[in-house]
């Protein structure tokens, strides 16, 4: 928008002096930039990479302005046989682009740089693709990209990349935990999606993940689709269970009521009376 003023005013001092202006407003356009956070869909995608073991972990909430649409929705999938792919925005937009994508890896024969890197020139230049509305990740055993309608394949520099309404608080989390020991991919993933969902409100605690590892016997890649770790049993006592003692007497309330106050002696009792009549 400063831009764009600042354009205008340009051409309105030109005009005034009797000069044309050098800059036409018409032929400025603007481009929508998918990885600000602005234009960021309500959703999170978090990768994480460590020791060797690389996870996708998105949430399942379709939100349409304030209302939730659907609570269960998968984001994240396998591409191929060697990698996996998590999206934030337009459902059908992020599929027409993990069809692409599959295309360039097949005539690419598994080559995940080369892939996104055509896709995104094609992402970028075409008259059709331009319009598709969507924010990608993609990871194979060796590297993790990020892709944006802008032409962009960005490399993670730590192994932990994040999209979405809510990446920030996912990515901030994960590379908190990322400098703890003994934890690996899925846990960090986990734990920086549940405090991502607590924060951001286009964000549930319905997570799918897809995970990928090396066969030590083989050295290719092994896809997983990891599910929620069974919920431990509620500490609750169950009321069904749990009786209440009858009173030894119906008139003796004095277990029962415990007194307000100090208690006045019979003596104490009429002078009371007496001094305040």
């Amino acid at each position: 928008v400063a831009h764009n003023m600042w354009l205008l005013r340009a051409s309105q001092s030109a005009l005034l002096r009797g000069r044309s202006p050098s800059v036409s407003l018409a032929t400025t356009s603007f481009t929508r930039s998918f990885s600000s956070p602005s234009s960021w869909h309500g959703t999170t995608i978090l990768s994480v990479r460590r020791e060797g073991k690389v996870v996708i972990i998105g949430d399942g909430q379709v939100s349409m302005g304030s209302t939730v649409i659907k609570g269960n929705a998968r984001k994240v999938r396998r591409l191929g046989s060697e990698c996996i792919a998590g999206f934030a925005g337009s459902t059908a937009d992020a599929i027409t682009l993990f069809e692409r994508l599959e295309e360039r890896l097949e005539e690419h024969k598994g080559q995940l740089l080369r892939s996104c890197v055509e896709l995104a020139k094609a992402w970028r230049t075409d008259k059709y693709l331009h319009k598709l509305d969507a924010v990608m990740i993609v990871a194979d055993k060796d590297v993790t990209f990020t892709l944006t309608g802008n032409g962009d394949v960005l490399d993670s520099a730590d192994g932990v990349v994040a999209v979405g309404s809510g990446g920030q608080y996912a990515l901030s989390a994960a590379r908190a935990l990322m400098t703890v020991p003994g934890i690996d991919a899925e846990a960090i993933g986990r734990r920086a999606m549940a405090i991502a969902a607590d924060i951001c409100v286009y964000t549930n605690s319905n997570f799918t993940m897809e995970a990928i590892s090396v066969d030590p016997a083989t050295g290719k890649p092994v896809l997983n689709t990891l599910l929620p770790p069974p919920s431990s049993p509620s500490s609750a006592p169950d009321i069904s269970t749990v009786t209440i003692p009858a009173s030894s007497s119906s008139s003796d309330t004095s277990s029962i009521i415990p007194p307000s106050g100090p208690s006045l002696s019979h003596d104490a009792a009429p002078k009371l009376a007496s001094a305040l009549s």
